[in-house]
């Protein structure tokens, strides 16, 4: 039995992702780093209520077997770059290093389509730094996925998102071959891939692209 970790729980990917750790019997146990209370409770659940810019309050909580990583804003909701990049590459770095002193093997993350750490895009580009950072660390297995845009119901509204969907949906039929990966794609489809992808216990580096994602979820 493991014990699997898990930051971003209450986002469009993690509260599926959650669900299915929860249900799962590869599991005994949860760990949910929070900000605040997500009202959430199960037998096997342990909720953390942490203050994120205080790492070291919650050094030794981030103990176990598998780190799922599905924290992720938006640089409009975060105010501003600085802001953007604290969330999207200052968090994972430090549960990342949390994670590696304290013995976990095996750390998945959701990343990007085109994340790249010389994109002209400062999404993209810090999509990418994280993606290199993770690179350059001693995981056993460390696992990036690489998701189109996702399709699915979010507390919050995200108006380009939306639109994107729209036509990238309607315009689906003409992406094939290599443009099969730019398919928008269902959150949910992203999140049993996370979980399948745990399970393998594939040692080393993997990235994962959104076709290839789709195809593992589904």
């Amino acid at each position: 039995m493991k014990t699997a970790l898990i930051i971003g729980s209450t986002g469009l990917i993690g509260s599926q992702l959650l669900e299915i750790l929860l249900e799962s019997a590869a599991y005994d146990k949860v760990i949910a780093f929070v900000k605040r209370d997500a009202g959430k409770t199960h037998a096997k659940l342990t909720q953390h209520i942490i203050d994120f810019d205080k790492p070291e309050s919650y050094q030794s909580l981030v103990v176990g077997d598998d780190f799922f990583c599905t924290i992720g804003t938006t640089i409009k909701k975060a105010g501003s770059k600085e802001a953007f990049r604290k969330v999207d590459f200052g968090y994972p770095q430090q549960f990342a290093t949390f994670a590696l002193k304290n013995n976990i093997k095996q750390f998945l993350i959701i990343s990007s389509i085109g994340a790249d750490k010389a994109a002209g895009s400062f999404y993209l580009k810090t999509k990418g730094e994280i993606e290199d950072f993770l690179k350059q660390s001693s995981f056993a297995s460390i696992s990036i996925l690489r998701p189109s845009i996702l399709l699915g119901n979010r507390t919050e509204f995200r108006m380009g998102e939306k639109i994107g969907a729209f036509f990238m949906t309607i315009l689906s039929f003409l992406l094939v071959g290599r443009l099969k990966k730019y398919k928008p794609i269902e959150s949910e489809s992203v999140a049993k891939a996370l979980f399948r992808i745990a399970q393998k216990n594939k040692n080393g580096f993997s990235i994962y692209e959104s076709d290839e994602v789709q195809q593992i979820g589904n």
